[in-house]
């Protein structure tokens, strides 16, 4: 469970650290918007050295899963494009390769 939530909220963090930056450069917001946006952006980082996981490189693969998923969430939340069957689907698959990731019953090393 605990890799389920340090996920989602990394997300959020990453979405909202990477929007400060196309709000600054694709949108003309200020250069201020990338205080917060670097905060958030160390905030996702802390938060997926948490995730129940020995090894850094499948934390952040199973991540991708719950990433891909919140991104088309905030794209429909924040954005206001919903999201058609192939986004869902796509989504769905994702989710179901990161629980394979980590999840996934493995033999202890020797």
């Amino acid at each position: 469970m605990t890799s389920w939530l340090a996920f989602a909220g990394a997300a959020v963090l990453e979405i909202v650290g990477c929007f400060a930056f196309w709000a600054w450069l694709r949108l003309g917001q200020s250069v201020l918007w990338l205080l917060p946006g670097m905060a958030a952006l160390a905030g996702f980082a802390a938060l997926l050295t948490i995730a129940e996981s020995p090894l850094a490189g499948r934390a952040y693969a199973a991540y991708g899963g719950i990433y891909i998923t919140a991104a088309l969430l905030w794209d429909w939340l924040v954005e206001g494009h919903r999201p058609d069957g192939w986004d869902v689907t796509g989504a769905v698959i994702c989710l179901i390769g990161m629980a394979v990731i980590l999840f996934a019953p493995r033999a202890m090393p020797a």
